[in-house]
């Protein structure tokens, strides 16, 4: 995998990079991240390969990955975009509700945002995340540009890692505490 590029993401396949960084980071003790499973209720199962073939989510879920850095309680979402405009409908208001949440209680909260069609990635803090939802709320775009993003986020596969997201945590910390 070229340095920084990640080649022909497809659906889940953003989580699995993020669950093998996690691994790593649980592995060396830097991190515990936990992937927060979506509760399903099994309508129909195949007898023969007990798989459910039939499904519907029981609730809205929060966010898709929770746990702690170095004691720092954080939240994020994965998402991914295909334009270069990024519709805020990826984002639930539930979903924002409970990072606003998070946040008032000490907490990180985060997304991370995979623009396939450029083949980059974004930590976005949730300052950012909050601006363009109030933007909308309040009649404006109810998107964000690329260009809108704050491109000193980028993440750059580095050191085995393929989401290095919490060398930009700690951008994001460092800011915090500048402000």
């Amino acid at each position: 995998m070229a340095e920084g590029k990640i080649r022909g993401l497809r659906g889940s396949a953003l989580e699995e990079l993020i669950n093998m960084t996690n691994e790593q980071y649980k592995e060396q003790g830097i991190a515990l991240m936990q992937k927060v499973p979506t509760p399903i209720t099994p309508v129909t199962i195949d007898q023969e390969t007990r798989h459910i073939t039939l499904a519907y989510f029981q609730q809205k879920s929060t966010v898709d990955y929770i746990g702690a850095v170095q004691g720092l309680p954080v939240c994020f979402d994965a998402k991914e975009c295909s334009y270069d405009t990024f519709s805020l409908q990826n984002i639930h208001p539930h979903q924002v509700d409970f990072m606003e949440r998070f946040e008032q209680q000490g907490g990180i909260s985060f997304l991370i945002i995979y623009y396939t069609h450029l083949d980059r990635m974004f930590y976005m803090p949730f300052a950012d995340v909050k601006r363009f939802w109030d933007r909308a709320r309040n009649g404006g775009r109810k998107s964000f540009r690329f260009e809108e993003i704050d491109q000193s986020y980028e993440l750059h596969s580095r050191g085995g890692f393929t989401v290095p997201y919490l060398d930009m945590l700690q951008v994001d910390l460092n800011r915090r505490e500048e402000s």
